[in-house]
């Protein structure tokens, strides 16, 4: 199986420290960011990786090379200076490299002890994603997880109701049915204040920015810059995507003070 790693972010948030150098290869407790990526992918025996790069990302080749210094083999997917895809378009770009069997995709701005091998993908899903506790820049989180099955946020289940509902009722003689029509709204509200009290019970957790996914994910994509969280909601929506609440550490290093906290954390292990 081989592993994507994303690194074509500008990060704008990590500026002035950005200017210069792009942010996966920022350091600390001695290596880039990246770099601790690229080392436990490798432990996790995943020794043929993808990484996409847009800003300053010639350093990003220079720096890693092939990969044969880490024990692995790196190809590069190039999205041009200041033309990021964003993460969607990027993973989509690079599906070429990455062949037709499921793949491990990562951020490459994260700092995680989470076990790679963990990760199994069932038969029909098209995903399988790692969700965190949320941190304290995003105490919303953005999935819930009952079981080993991700759930749609509460807000587009109740849109998608909501739109189910009026499509329903544009299709019913109320004045000769309201009867029927009184009966199937009991009952709709009834299961609505189900699903609520079921919402209500369940955390929610934050994406991790660690996933796998099979190529069918993209199925209906066209090139271009593209997010990838629809592909997400629609894979959840149908079904047919799995997740993980890893409890152990996670940082998204999206500031210098992240960074910093990162680096005190690694030189006292």
């Amino acid at each position: 199986m081989k592993a994507m790693i994303l690194a074509a972010g500008r990060g704008n948030r990590m500026r002035p420290l950005t200017d210069q150098t792009p942010k996966p290869l920022l350091e600390a407790g001695g290596a880039a960011l990246i770099v601790h990526q690229i080392r436990r992918l490798r432990e996790a025996g995943f020794t043929e990786l993808v990484i996409n790069h847009a800003h300053l990302g010639e350093r990003i080749e220079r720096a890693l090379g092939d990969g044969s210094t880490y024990g692995v083999r790196i190809q590069y997917s190039p999205e041009g200076e200041g033309r990021a895809l964003e993460t969607g378009g990027g993973i989509h770009r690079a599906l070429p490299l990455l062949g037709d069997a499921p793949f491990l995709v990562t951020n490459g701005d994260i700092w995680c002890d989470f076990d790679y091998r963990q990760l199994r993908l069932a038969d029909k899903d098209l995903a399988q994603i790692v969700l965190v506790d949320n941190p304290p820049h995003h105490p919303a989180g953005d999935f819930a997880l009952r079981g080993d099955r991700v759930r749609r946020e509460q807000r587009q289940a109740e849109a998608e109701a909501e739109e189910q509902d009026q499509g329903h009722d544009l299709e019913q003689n109320l004045d000769q049915e309201r009867e029927r029509d009184q009966e199937q709204e009991e009952k709709q509200e009834q299961e609505q204040g189900l699903e609520r009290a079921q919402w209500n019970a369940e955390q929610r957790l934050t994406f991790s920015g660690i996933g796998l996914y099979r190529p069918q994910l993209f199925a209906n994509c066209t090139p271009g810059a593209f997010p990838l969280a629809p592909l997400l909601r629609t894979a959840i929506a149908s079904g047919r995507c799995g997740g993980l609440h890893h409890r152990g550490q996670w940082l998204d290093i999206g500031t210098p003070e992240r960074l910093q906290a990162l680096d005190r954390m690694l030189r006292k292990h």
